[in-house]
């Protein structure tokens, strides 16, 4: 694989990549990340990616940020007294271990799948 430069990033009409791709940190300003646009308030709203940021790295394939116009953003929805309720069940529900049945008073693990205290029973009775 060939190491990709700082110049090899600049293709701003999109020949070389399909869409137009900018190095990292030399995007135009009309144009933001999904993070960007949601300091700013805003969502992409459904418009499709308007170009690419390329960031070179060694021996790995260069890091990707997909682009969208500001102009078309839309603001984020509010949350509401309803989403708030179904943000609390479901964080609740990723709480309660499904073993003991008891809330583990943090996020379960999902690589355990059980509450810390059920998946090593022999260390919690010696301490």
């Amino acid at each position: 694989m060939k190491r990709l430069t700082l110049a090899d990033c600049f293709d701003p009409d999109g020949e070389r990549f399909g869409i137009p791709t900018y190095p990292w940190r030399y995007a135009p300003d009309d144009l933001a990340t999904r993070r960007q646009l949601r300091i700013r308030g805003l969502r992409p709203g459904g418009q499709d990616v308007a170009a690419q940021i390329l960031r070179p790295r060694r021996r790995r394939e260069p890091l990707t940020a997909y682009l969208y116009r500001v102009d078309l953003a839309r603001p984020v929805r509010p949350m509401t007294p309803a989403r708030w309720a179904a943000l609390a069940k479901a964080n609740a529900a990723r709480r309660l271990c499904p073993e003991c049945g008891t809330d583990a008073g943090y996020v379960i693990p999902p690589t355990l799948g059980i509450c810390v205290t059920c998946a090593y029973p022999e260390e919690q009775r010696a301490a």
